[in-house]
């Protein structure tokens, strides 16, 4: 087995049956923890969960040459995953167990470019609403100077199966 994001398991899916009896926050520090499978997509674009909690989580990643757009930026898609990733974490972070959620909308403003030369970067998601069928929440992506990369909202479905 590999190491990633702290985690000695292999990157991949919790069983639905564990999941159903975590809250969301317990899942998010599953995985934070590395007692749960990280999620494949960190291991494929180089970020992982770097903080957990109720209503708040970030993630940091590394934005390097296999992320040039074809005009030798990072291209917009990494910016707008990590965006997504935190904030759709933060609605996670709020709900019970057998509670799940899915992305209905998102939106990112692009503040500045990154390159490879920018570093590690910290997208910080905070839930704004947290309903019964609907929640919003903010992102922030940042380098590590505190210098606003992209920012964003998002509105995820609640809904319990």
């Amino acid at each position: 087995m590999s190491e990633y994001a702290g985690s000695p398991l292999q990157p991949g899916v919790v069983d639905r049956e564990t999941a159903m009896t975590m809250s969301g926050l317990d899942l998010l520090r599953g995985w934070l923890e590395g007692r749960l499978p990280p999620a494949s997509i960190g291991t494929a674009l180089d970020f992982r969960l770097v903080e957990v909690e109720r209503g708040r989580v970030m993630f940091s990643g590394t934005p390097d040459a296999r992320f040039l757009n074809p005009l030798g930026t990072v291209h917009g898609g990494y910016a707008a995953t990590l965006l997504d990733s935190c904030m759709g974490c933060a609605v996670h972070s709020m709900l019970a167990p057998g509670q799940g959620y899915t992305t209905l909308e998102i939106k990112v403003n692009y503040v500045r470019a990154m390159s490879p030369q920018t570093g590690t970067v910290f997208a910080e998601g905070r839930i704004l609403h947290a309903g019964r069928q609907a929640a919003t929440s903010e992102g922030f992506l940042r380098d590590a100077d505190g210098k606003l990369i992209a920012h964003g909202t998002t509105t995820c479905i609640v809904f319990t199966p």
